[in-house]
């Protein structure tokens, strides 16, 4: 079960055209961004990262207006655990388990979760805020993830996983969300 002392989220590479023509794009922005916005109503870490962002672009508007205090972690390396910056961020945090989502499932997602697994972290695939240009590609990458010890999750499994019950303080407000 995850839980809000030892979770963090990790957004990879939803950048510029990329993110405008993986399978399901508008579908999976709109989940992208419950996840991000649940995950900071619960005051988890965020640590956001742009494969090349001079050669694809920046993070999409529509997430980049939730990290209006916070600069993507630029990166060349598919795994994102190889950047420096990142893996410090990652070390920083003191968390042990992350929910990773963004593009493309089946390269830069995939690597940075076998890095994350490699490290002895836990890790949770949000499986409807993951993308590749085909959908064979991204059931090819959860199937292997899930093989190698990643576990799947969806927006609203993890987001009500970390809320525990209907009583918590921010119980109205991810429901709110994910309505």
């Amino acid at each position: 079960m995850l839980q809000l002392e030892n979770t963090g989220l990790i957004v990879i590479d939803v950048q510029g055209k990329l993110a405008r023509i993986v399978h399901e794009s508008e579908k999976l922005i709109q989940n992208l961004e419950k996840l991000i916005r649940g995950c900071q109503i619960l005051s988890l870490p965020i640590i956001c990262a742009e494969q090349n962002p001079a050669g694809l672009g920046s993070t999409v508007p529509e997430l980049q207006k939730l990290f209006a205090n916070q600069k993507p972690i630029a990166k060349f390396s598919f795994n994102a655990l190889e950047n420096n910056l990142f893996k410090e961020a990652i070390i920083q945090s003191k968390r042990k388990r992350w929910i990773v989502c963004g593009i493309e499932s089946h390269i830069c997602v995939y690597q940075t979760v076998i890095g994350l697994l490699d490290a002895s972290f836990e890790v949770e695939i949000a499986a409807d805020c993951i993308s590749s240009r085909t959908e064979e590609n991204k059931i090819l990458a959860l199937n292997k993830l899930q093989n190698k010890g990643a576990s799947i999750t969806s927006v609203e499994m993890c987001l009500y996983e970390l809320v525990k019950n209907s009583k918590n303080e921010n119980f109205k407000e991810i429901l709110n969300l994910i309505k």
